[in-house]
C-alpha cells in the first residue's frame, strides 16, 4: 500500500516539474497576462550641422593662455556614410568642408578652449546619442560636449580623449538626468548643443595645436511628434 503511494506522490511531483517548465520562464512574463508592453519609441538619426559654414561657429580661450582662430577647409572623413534619404528644411544641404581651430598657447600650463556656435543648435525630438567626426591629432586633450535645456540648465558630457590619428567618429549618450521632456511643460522637449571644450593636457600645452570637426549628428527619439493625433490639442498657449 505504502509503495503505492510512493509512486502516486512521485508521479504528481514529476508532473508539477514538467508543467513548470513548459510555462513562461522566470524573469520573462507573459505581456498578455501582465498587460506590460515595451516602451513605443521611433529612433531616427538627424543631422544637427555639417559644418559647412565657418562664420556660424567662434573659438573661445582665456586670453592669458592662448590665441584661438576658426576657419574652414574642403574635405570630408572618407569613412563617413551619409543619411539615407537625408534632408533638412526640405533641402538636401551640401557635405564639402570641415570646421578647423588653431590654438598658440602662450606657455605650458592649465588651459582649455571652446568651439560654439552662434546660437544654440536645437534637437528634435528626445535625444539619445550626438556623434561627431573629429581629427584630434593624438594628444591626450580631453572632448566634452555642452547642451543646453530649455529651462537653462547647462550640461558638460565627456566624450573621451583625443589620443587618435586621423579621423575618428566619436559617440556620446546623453544621460538620464539631463531631463529632456516634462509634461508639465509640453511647449518645451529635448536639448540644444552649445559647443564642444577642450580641457587641454597640462604636458602638451605648447606650441600650436590643430583640431578639426566635421558633421554632428544625433539619433533621436520622434515618436511623440510623429503620432499626435491631427485632432489633437496644442497646449502651448
Amino acid at each position: 500500500m505504502k509503495k503505492h503511494v510512493m509512486l502516486a506522490l512521485l508521479f504528481l511531483i514529476t508532473a508539477t516539474i514538467v508543467f513548470s517548465q513548459a510555462t513562461v520562464p522566470a524573469g520573462d512574463p507573459d505581456p498578455s497576462l501582465t498587460g506590460v508592453t515595451t516602451a513605443q519609441q521611433k529612433l531616427k538619426e538627424v543631422s544637427v550641422n555639417k559644418f559647412e559654414d565657418a562664420g556660424f561657429w567662434y573659438g573661445s580661450m582665456p586670453a592669458d593662455e592662448g590665441i584661438i582662430t576658426v576657419r574652414r577647409f574642403e574635405g570630408s572623413p572618407l569613412d563617413k556614410q551619409p543619411i539615407e534619404d537625408e534632408e533638412v528644411y526640405g533641402i538636401e544641404e551640401a557635405d564639402k568642408f570641415v570646421l578647423g581651430s588653431k590654438v598658440s598657447f602662450y606657455r605650458r600650463g592649465v588651459a582649455s578652449f571652446a568651439i560654439r556656435p552662434v546660437r544654440p543648435v536645437p534637437i528634435e525630438g528626445i535625444t539619445k546619442t550626438v556623434s561627431v567626426w573629429v581629427a584630434g591629432r593624438n594628444t591626450n586633450h580631453v572632448l566634452e560636449l555642452m547642451v543646453d535645456d530649455h529651462f537653462g540648465n547647462t550640461a558638460v558630457i565627456n566624450m573621451g580623449k583625443l589620443n587618435f590619428s586621423g579621423w575618428k567618429k566619436v559617440t556620446v549618450t546623453i544621460p538620464p538626468n539631463i531631463i529632456q521632456r516634462d509634461y508639465h511643460y509640453n511647449n518645451k522637449m529635448g536639448i540644444m548643443i552649445t559647443g564642444f571644450n577642450v580641457k587641454c593636457d597640462i604636458d602638451e600645452t605648447y606650441g600650436n595645436y590643430y583640431i578639426y570637426f566635421d558633421d554632428l549628428r544625433a539619433v533621436t527619439d520622434l515618436f511623440a511628434e510623429e503620432n499626435r493625433d491631427l485632432d489633437d490639442m496644442n497646449d502651448s498657449w
